[in-house]
């Protein structure tokens, strides 16, 4: 079989080179694993896109990813400035304004009517940052009042940062899982038109906790040209697994992996084999058929 010029070697089988390609397998791959799997496989990947000179975005919750070769990175505490206000991150071009507005309905749980009046304001120039709607004396202001707390107001306090090319998102200092949904939802859509990017999530399953986490998810799994999103998680979940794209599973508990070759279509028999310590077994459909590769992957 012929690769494009994005595909990747995940090991080898029996003399055969075995190759996640995005143009013809999808371009988001779900990794599940048990540990520190799923974080060694991204990190492996990252490192194979990066010789394709991709930019990488990566969203790591664990704090385990190293710092080495990014333009930027971005800490995520509970306890400093984050600088993240999408109204802001709008007025600096990282996304249009309704943008902005959408995701102030998604996290305040505004209504499309009360969206619309913030919108019309910020482009009024009378909002100029979510601190902003919230001391407007508008019904968004009150809706927003509701579950505003300190830890928004420290992720939309400080300098806007600057995104490069290449960034690593920490949230390893982050202990609020609604300041993490947030961060990401925010983020995803700074980044979400980016290309000859690839975006690596893990754990992907911790950035859905919430209802902007989740609305996050879309925006950078959504297939797109020149761009690859590897979402890797420990946690077998129905929104990871439902998404779109193959499955390399690695080593994990055998209800977990019977749950995986369930969900991802896989006959039962032979085709189900056990996947081991050191193994991966890399789960693929075509139009025609499924198909299953297994083999030891060098993480």
């Amino acid at each position: 079989m012929k690769y494009s010029g994005i595909a990747v070697k995940l090991f080898e089988r029996e003399g055969e080179e075995v190759f996640y390609d995005p143009a013809y397998h999808g371009r988001t791959l779900k990794v599940f694993g048990m540990d520190e799997w799923p974080g060694r496989a991204l990190g492996h990947l990252a490192g194979k896109y990066a010789e394709k000179d991709y930019s990488r975005i990566i969203f790591d919750t664990k704090g385990s990813f190293g710092e080495g070769g990014f333009d930027t990175v971005l800490r995520i505490q509970d306890t400093k400035p984050g600088g993240l206000d999408p109204i802001k991150l709008a007025g600096e071009g990282h996304f249009d304004f309704y943008t902005a507005a959408t995701i102030v309905q998604t996290i305040y749980g505004l209504d499309r009517t009360l969206t619309e009046m913030l919108y019309s304001d910020i482009l009024a120039g009378k909002v100029g940052s979510v601190p902003e709607a919230l001391k407007a004396g508008q019904k968004y202001s009150e809706v927003i009042a509701e579950s505003y707390t300190a830890l928004d107001q420290l992720l939309y306090s400080g300098e806007v940062p600057e995104l490069g090319q290449s960034i690593l998102v920490n949230f390893g200092d982050a202990h609020s899982i609604t300041l993490v949904g947030n961060a990401f939802l925010i983020l995803a859509a700074a980044v979400e038109k980016r290309r000859k990017v690839m975006v690596g999530l893990n754990d992907a399953a911790v950035l859905t906790y919430t209802s902007a986490g989740s609305a996050g998810l879309p925006l950078l799994t959504n297939p797109a040209l020149r761009r690859v999103t590897v979402v890797a998680s420990e946690y077998a979940l129905d929104s990871l697994l439902n998404m779109a794209g193959p499955v390399l599973l690695l080593y994990h508990d055998p209800d977990v992996q019977s749950l995986i070759y369930e969900a991802s279509g896989v006959p039962p028999g032979p085709m189900r084999k056990h996947v081991c310590k050191g193994q991966g077994a890399f789960i693929y459909r075509t139009p025609e058929t499924m198909e299953v590769k297994w083999g030891e992957i060098p993480l």
